[in-house]
């Protein structure tokens, strides 16, 4: 059997069900032809990619590897599809195509700009890469990237591209499971970590770094995994790692996240464009920013976290 984009569309959708049982309920298939799909793949590739257990369906080794690779590859068709369909159907007109990596501001975001910018042909390209994003602004394919900036690992950033930062210094929490002995307090020590696996996405420009700085700082070097975030949610849910997350998470019945003491690990949010049109940018960032400031409030624990530190955020809008 050869393989084919619609095997790799199995094996994530496998992924983050966690269990052949969802995964097919989600794909629209019987289970049982789900697991003969499954089946076909690995003897194809000649490895196993999921340890089936009872609980479910995990990963293994070579599996998280191969969904790493997976993943962008379905991504990349799926918008090559949506962006040809959109310029198939498109009248001649406005247009905003925008970039960005991963954001719980972002449905907030465009909802905002479809009622702002009615008639504007609007799209969206997701990439974990800010640096795959800003060489896409640079060369014309988006007019404008949403990206954040690791902390101590500045962004390779082409000539010519203006910047606007919509916060200086977001903190970044951590995601445990819920029974993890450190979720019983508000706030994590990075020393209370210092056995668990800690997940990192290596994709990610300056994630690995930032991490292995502020771990180095702590005086621990823990076991690290590398796997994309999305893979990671099940190993956190069981136990077998922590990892970095976004405030604005929102909270799961099988997840904790937390802050972290004195924020040692953030990130800058940054929205870059190319010179000119600086009205649609106004109403770009402005509209950003509103949507920012929605998903932070609507998490409790980063609502506390801005009220401890008296944000700025509290004051706006």
């Amino acid at each position: 059997m050869e393989l084919e984009v619609r095997h790799l569309r199995v094996l994530c959708a496998i992924a983050d069900a966690g269990s052949l049982h969802k995964a097919a309920r989600a794909l629209g298939m019987s289970q049982p032809s789900l697991t003969t799909q499954l089946r076909r793949i690995e003897n194809a590739l000649g490895a196993q990619l999921f340890s089936r257990e009872r609980t479910g369906c995990r990963p293994t080794p070579l599996g998280l590897d191969v969904l790493s690779r997976a993943r962008p590859l379905v991504a990349q068709l799926a918008l090559l599809v949506s962006e040809t369909r959109a310029a198939a159907s498109r009248v001649d007109g406005a247009r905003l195509r925008i970039g960005s990596t991963a954001s719980r501001a972002l449905a907030g975001w465009l909802r905002r700009l479809r009622k702002r910018l009615p008639g504007t042909d609007i799209s969206l390209h997701m990439d974990v890469s800010a640096g795959a994003l800003l060489r896409a602004l640079a060369a014309g394919q988006l007019d404008v990237a949403f990206v954040h900036e690791v902390e101590g690992c500045p962004l390779r950033v082409p000539d010519g591209l203006e910047r606007r930062v919509l916060v200086d210094r977001e903190p970044q929490f951590i995601s445990l499971a819920r029974d993890h002995p450190a979720a019983a307090a508000p706030v994590v020590d990075v020393a209370d970590l210092a056995e668990d696996r800690w997940m990192v996405d290596p994709s990610v420009d300056g994630e690995w770094d930032g991490l292995r700085r502020v771990l180095g700082a702590a005086g621990i070097d823990p076991p690290v995994l590398h796997a994309d975030y999305h893979t990671a949610a099940s190993l956190i849910v069981a136990g077998e790692a922590v990892a970095p997350c976004q405030p604005t998470s929102g909270p799961r019945d099988d997840m904790a996240i937390r802050p972290l003491r004195d924020d040692p690990l953030a990130v800058r949010l940054l929205l870059y464009h190319r010179p000119g049109g600086c009205s649609l940018h106004d109403a770009v960032y402005a509209e950003l920013a509103a949507a920012y400031r929605e998903a932070a409030l609507r998490t409790a624990a980063y609502r506390h976290w801005l009220l401890r530190h008296d944000s700025p955020l509290l004051r706006a809008g």
